[in-house]
């Protein structure tokens, strides 16, 4: 399938919300998580499926990415919850708490059955985990490995399914999910898939936010989970190179370009020593400066 196109915001909508499903293309979030899980009243859940259904092409028509999370029974992930989304404008489907990759191989054979019976490429249909049980955060890599998989979220919050699996107690600074967060991105980057994280919970406090998606960031996260569209753009920034970073970095370029006529694979830039591994980095920061521009 190759590599997923890179996100930094996933912002959650209510399925049953059909005016918010609307409203949430103006946030510019780089992707909308359509929930027919958590966030819909139990008896709502039939017609939240319909709603989503009835909302995909207009998103798209609009050029939004597009990713649905689906239900899940103690044994099973919701299949008419699949067949009714799978299709050509759904990126992929988001799952809450996978036990481990056998249950990405379930809902992978799922996927398969609804691509054929919705006349769509097989394998087209990304899967996103959420990693939200201590066995699928051991087997993080096993799970990430898989071809279906587009990015694992390795994401926190206050008193949710993840705090509950390994009885964490959530502090602002982060401390205790250090590890499994840090576990999470090396487990997507071996695989080559996105490391998502999140998710801020206390969504009036944007400074909060800013400091929790720096940390996340500085461990190698390349975006989160959104709860609400006022958070967009906060997390948009922070994932994001700023115009002094590309500027830093498209300057870093130009000196070792130079010193490579002068027959050098290294120089002094900035008061600092860069080579050939230091401009392969600087490459990829302004590459990805400039899709996110696009």
């Amino acid at each position: 399938m190759g590599v997923m196109k890179p996100v930094r915001s996933m912002l959650f909508v209510p399925g049953n919300k059909s005016d918010w499903i609307e409203k949430a293309i103006t946030s510019n979030a780089d992707a909308l998580i359509l929930d027919l899980e958590d966030s819909v009243p139990p008896d709502l859940k039939v017609e939240a499926r319909g709603i989503v259904q009835s909302k995909l092409a207009w998103l798209a028509q609009r050029g939004q990415r597009i990713f649905v999370r689906i239900n899940r029974s103690p044994h099973l992930y919701d299949f008419d919850d699949i067949v009714a989304v799978v299709g050509q404008h759904v990126e992929g489907i988001v799952i809450s708490k996978p036990c481990g990759p056998e249950d990405v191989d379930c809902v992978s054979m799922m996927l398969s059955e609804a691509e054929y019976r919705n006349g769509v490429r097989l394998g087209s249909t990304r899967v996103i985990p959420l990693l939200e049980t201590a066995r699928a955060l051991e087997l993080a890599y096993e799970i990430a490995t898989h071809e279906r998989v587009g990015a694992i979220v390795g994401a926190t919050a206050k008193n949710a399914d993840v705090a509950r699996a390994l009885g964490y107690v959530w502090t602002p600074d982060g401390r205790e999910s250090l590890y499994f967060k840090s576990r999470a991105v090396m487990a997507a980057r071996a695989a080559g898939k996105l490391a998502i994280g999140g998710v801020w919970q206390q969504v009036r406090d944007l400074e909060g936010l800013r400091k929790s998606s720096l940390l996340d960031r500085n461990l190698g996260m390349t975006g989160e989970l959104a709860l609400h569209p006022s958070n967009v753009t906060t997390i948009n920034e922070v994932y994001s190179p700023s115009p002094e970073q590309v500027a830093y970095y498209e300057g870093m370029i130009a000196a070792l370009d130079e010193a490579q006529v002068n027959g050098r694979a290294s120089t002094i830039y900035d008061g600092e020593h860069i080579d050939i591994a230091h401009v392969k980095t600087a490459r990829e920061i302004v590459a990805l400066a400039k899709s996110f521009n696009a």
